[in-house]
């Protein structure tokens, strides 16, 4: 594929603990399925004086706030002064990053949110990549599985790549904005700096610096 769209477009590597499980890696959803064994991998390389290590597969850091009605399953590391709120579900293989914030009744399944994301009003999050500083607002869930259940593919610039895999979300750059009840079709990529309007049906790729509008139109965003 010679999309010219890589890794290091989207993201940046200095903003997550987890930088590491990209090297060698050139296309975002190459990540999902290695996160559960990555985790595992480095978990036990964190310090016990800044991380609590409440069960064999789970490290949250000291200065993280976790709410009692928090479910975390394992693996899953929570970064430095992140926020998990009231009922927020963890099904596992979770890299929660510093100051992210995980809000009441939000469910996220092999992810990495990079520092400063916020998923922090009824989101599903599976099978993604959300950059740093990344927020998805109320109501809006990455799908990860095709109705057909067929593997996924991911469109960019009239490309197809098969990714092999029948459980890819979305993969969302650095200071992606996904408006209210918006809907990420699995395979989607969004590039840096993009927003996408409340009520969105995405799929495909929304190129970085972009306004995804109702409809599927997308415009430049004006540079000021």
């Amino acid at each position: 594929m010679n999309s010219g769209i890589k890794i290091s477009d989207l993201f940046d590597f200095r903003e997550t603990i987890a930088k590491d499980i990209f090297a060698g890696c050139e296309y975002p959803w190459e990540i999902i399925p290695k996160i559960k064994s990555f985790i595992l991998e480095l978990g036990e390389t964190l310090s016990r004086i800044d991380f609590d290590h409440p069960a064999d597969d789970i490290w949250i850091a000291r200065t993280a706030n976790v709410a009692p009605t928090a479910y975390i399953h394992g693996p899953c590391i929570v970064g430095q002064y992140a926020e998990i709120r009231h009922c927020a579900f963890i099904r596992g293989s979770a890299v929660i990053g510093e100051h992210a914030v995980v809000g009441n009744s939000t469910e996220l399944k092999n992810v990495i949110l990079f520092n400063s994301v916020q998923v922090p009003h009824y989101n599903y999050v599976g099978d993604s990549i959300l950059g740093f500083k990344a927020h998805m607002g109320a109501g809006s869930i990455t799908s990860n599985v095709k109705s057909d259940k067929s593997p996924v593919t991911v469109r960019i610039n009239n490309e197809t790549a098969k990714t092999g895999m029948k459980k890819v979300g979305a993969m969302l750059g650095d200071h992606v904005e996904v408006g209210c009840n918006s809907v990420l079709n699995p395979g989607t990529i969004i590039g840096r700096n993009s927003m996408i309007y409340p009520l969105s049906l995405v799929r495909g790729y929304v190129p970085e610096d972009s306004i995804f509008k109702q409809g599927g139109e997308i415009v430049r965003k004006d540079r000021k």
